[in-house]
């Protein structure tokens, strides 16, 4: 089996017999060593002894009064922040079971948090997946996506990446004066270069030709699919679609804030304008194999996935609408 995604830290969890994740120690070590976390050389004497305490102890019972005692107020909302995120952890058997609580039930947690929890979910549903078409729309699910055209197609980069090595170019003036590009290995994936995806896969350098390519498509189908399996535990089949010509369309589900924004447009009957049309990049149909989950109302239709990017053509797809929003009965999903 190949190794990839080794910054999702699976290797600091052990599985449990019904196949989810374990919080350990060292899971909450990692946390507990990010660098909004670890005390600055001017910290209060009272963080220092809270971030020491937790590196021996990172389950121990923390009193309100020794956040309360940190001097600097940003770093006590950062410290309250992430006790609240580690007692959701530690009250759930999985840290499948966790997300499905923090989404369902919704918590004060910081969006990173939610995309490693994704990330760590992701890595453990795809575990034996040997697709690097799969793998990358997977990215999707936890890192938002820059999208551009590209001599016709419709690319996906990394957000990050781009930005951060468009911050090198600006800081450049040698480079902004020749009009060079700055060093980065950005590819499109596709079948040549693919066996490179698993020594890159944590870099999230290879760009997804979403329009174009039917592999990526098929790939994030695939990914949809290990998602809800594993954290519902129903079958589910998806399968992209270029058009939703449905005259008995009952169900959608947006899987982005823009993509929800114009389904809701198309349930009222309106038409889309042209601006719309050009942020929907992606649709898929899925079909809940699982009958006895499903709503009465929706046995034998699909619900259509809709994917979009937003005005400053960002994809920031958001995973929990697959849990949250699909027409299935109430409690399903014990991961």
């Amino acid at each position: 089996m190949r190794e990839f995604w080794v910054s999702s830290g699976h290797q600091l969890t052990r599985r449990t017999q019904d196949g989810g994740l374990a919080v350990t120690d060292e899971l909450l070590l990692a946390y507990f060593a990010r660098p909004e976390l670890v005390p600055p050389d001017d910290a209060c004497t009272a963080e220092v002894a809270l971030h020491g305490s937790l590196l021996d102890a990172p389950r121990r019972h923390v009193g309100i009064e020794e956040v309360h005692a940190i001097r600097d107020p940003d770093a006590r909302e950062n410290w309250r922040v992430m006790l609240t995120f580690r007692e959701r952890l530690l009250k759930a058997p999985t840290i499948e079971a966790a997300y499905l609580d923090l989404v369902r039930n919704g918590a004060n947690v910081a969006p990173l948090f939610l995309n490693q929890l994704v990330h760590l979910v992701l890595r453990n549903a795809l575990d034996r997946c040997d697709d690097p078409y799969t793998l990358r729309s997977a990215e999707l699910f936890f890192r938002p996506q820059r999208a551009s055209i590209h001599t016709g197609n419709l690319l996906l980069a990394d957000a990050e990446i781009i930005a951060t090595h468009e911050q090198e170019l600006s800081g450049s003036p040698l480079v902004s004066m020749l009009g060079l590009m700055p060093a980065i290995e950005l590819d499109v994936l596709d079948d040549a270069n693919a066996w490179t995806y698993w020594s890159r896969s944590d870099a999230f350098t290879m760009v997804l030709n979403i329009g174009s390519d039917p592999r990526s498509r098929m790939g994030l189908a695939r990914a949809i699919e290990a998602f809800v399996r594993h954290l519902l535990r129903i079958e589910i089949a998806v399968e992209p679609v270029a058009s939703a010509h449905d005259d008995d369309w009952r169900w959608f589900v947006g899987l982005d804030a823009e993509a929800t924004r114009i389904g809701n447009a198309l349930w009222a009957g309106q038409s889309l304008n042209e601006e719309m049309r050009a942020r929907l990049i992606a649709l898929f149909r899925l079909t809940i194999i699982d009958v006895d989950c499903v709503d009465p109302g929706m046995i034998d239709h699909p619900v259509y996935l809709l994917l979009a990017m937003s005005n400053d053509n960002i994809v920031r797809m958001k995973p929990q609408n697959l849990v949250t929003s699909l027409p299935i009965m109430d409690n399903i999903g014990t991961a």
